[in-house]
């Protein structure tokens, strides 16, 4: 898969169509726009929806999953892992399990991605790129299938349809798209809301900062949710900023748009105490600790005294997480090198020392925590 310059319209024309190559022919029938839609209907609806109880989810009985850390089975995975003829058979298997299990559940993976690299997405890419970003090495290393990893078209030309993919996992008794998130974001949002209202000497939320954001789905959620709220989307990956301001173009007109940063959430370069929330969400299992503990303390640094920060990712507590079959936590940590660190580090004792209090762990559907902490007054 060929790099795609983000500095070069001419090479991304060629990326496009080397991309759209990638792409199995026998997709699914549905477009993008019906894809988009469902997402922006629930978003729209959830965020309607008045509080609620949140449910209890069971956990495991280990602190995280045998298949993470120093165990003799992380061991074995590793070394699988690291074997180059296998690990290239891995990454094409766990391609393959994630686009047809996205598709299985009505999810039109192949045909989403494919209307989004024959749009006019790659325009946007001028007025995000901010030329003078260095990416940390970490960021430059393959996942999730990619060589590139997010530095690429067709990562970003993805990643809505993977996050649908993931949605409908977290609840696989769910009977559409949409009721999947009514829970996961669902339970997600109320966990934010109720820490901010019980800690915050002021629950307005008036500025919103989304870490990591991606193309945006968190962000439109949250979005829609704190409409009085200005919200700001933050990524290192031009290439999915430019998908996230192009599908916001396409969508409904709000009356506070949404703003998208092209910057290192290690180091924004943002005003400190400017954001009465800095949500972090499905990011951390993607970094070394080292790049976990700078995320926190810029958010620590970011927000307005009674902040609130709110991570959400997978919980190592979780049943499903623990019971994963060896076939799926082999493919699962063949796209994911942070995975381990993730799942050994203290994340709330690192919050904790950032400064955070009223630090609180919820398990917010049966595979993700939502992680909340409070800046003193």
């Amino acid at each position: 898969m060929a790099f795609c310059s983000p500095t070069n319209a001419k090479l991304n024309n060629i990326c496009i169509a080397s991309s759209l190559a990638a792409l199995n022919a026998n997709g699914g029938a549905r477009s993008r726009r019906r894809g988009t839609s469902a997402v922006q209907m629930a978003a729209s609806d959830i965020a309607r929806r008045g509080a609620r109880s949140l449910p209890e989810y069971e956990e495991g009985p280990l602190e995280r999953p045998r298949w993470a850390g120093e165990t003799p089975l992380s061991r074995l995975v590793g070394a699988l892992i690291s074997f180059q003829p296998i690990y290239s058979i891995l990454k094409l298997g766990a391609r393959e399990v994630l686009i047809s299990t996205a598709e299985k559940t009505n999810i039109p993976w192949r045909e989403m991605t494919r209307e989004m690299l024959e749009s006019e997405v790659y325009k946007e890419m001028d007025s995000i790129l901010n030329p003078s970003i260095i990416y940390p090495d970490y960021y430059l290393k393959p996942f999730h299938a990619y060589d590139e990893g997010n530095l690429s078209w067709l990562a970003a030309a993805e990643a809505e349809a993977a996050t649908m993919s993931m949605v409908r996992r977290a609840i696989p008794e769910a009977s559409s798209l949409d009721e999947a998130n009514e829970i996961v974001r669902g339970n997600w949002l109320q966990a934010i809301e109720q820490h901010h209202q019980q800690y915050s000497r002021d629950s307005t939320m008036r500025d919103i900062l989304d870490v990591g954001c991606s193309v945006g789905v968190s962000t439109r959620f949250l979005a829609n949710k704190f409409h009085s709220a200005k919200v700001t989307g933050l990524d290192l990956s031009p290439y999915f900023l430019a998908v996230a301001q192009f599908k916001e173009k396409d969508g409904a007109a709000r009356d506070k748009s949404i703003s998208w940063i092209h910057a290192n959430g290690e180091n924004t370069g943002l005003p400190s105490q400017s954001f009465d929330l800095v949500s972090i969400s499905y990011v951390l299992h993607e970094c070394p600790a080292t790049a976990t503990v700078n995320l926190v303390r810029e958010a620590f640094r970011l927000l307005r005294p009674g902040g609130t920060i709110a991570i959400t990712d997978n919980s190592p507590k979780s049943k499903i997480l623990q019971e994963l079959s060896p076939v799926l936590f082999t493919l699962m940590k063949s796209t994911e090198p942070f995975l381990d660190e993730y799942y050994l580090l203290d994340l709330e004792g690192v919050m904790r020392e950032a400064g955070f209090i009223n630090v609180q762990t919820l398990l917010t559907d049966p595979r993700h925590r939502t992680v909340t902490g409070t800046v003193p007054h």
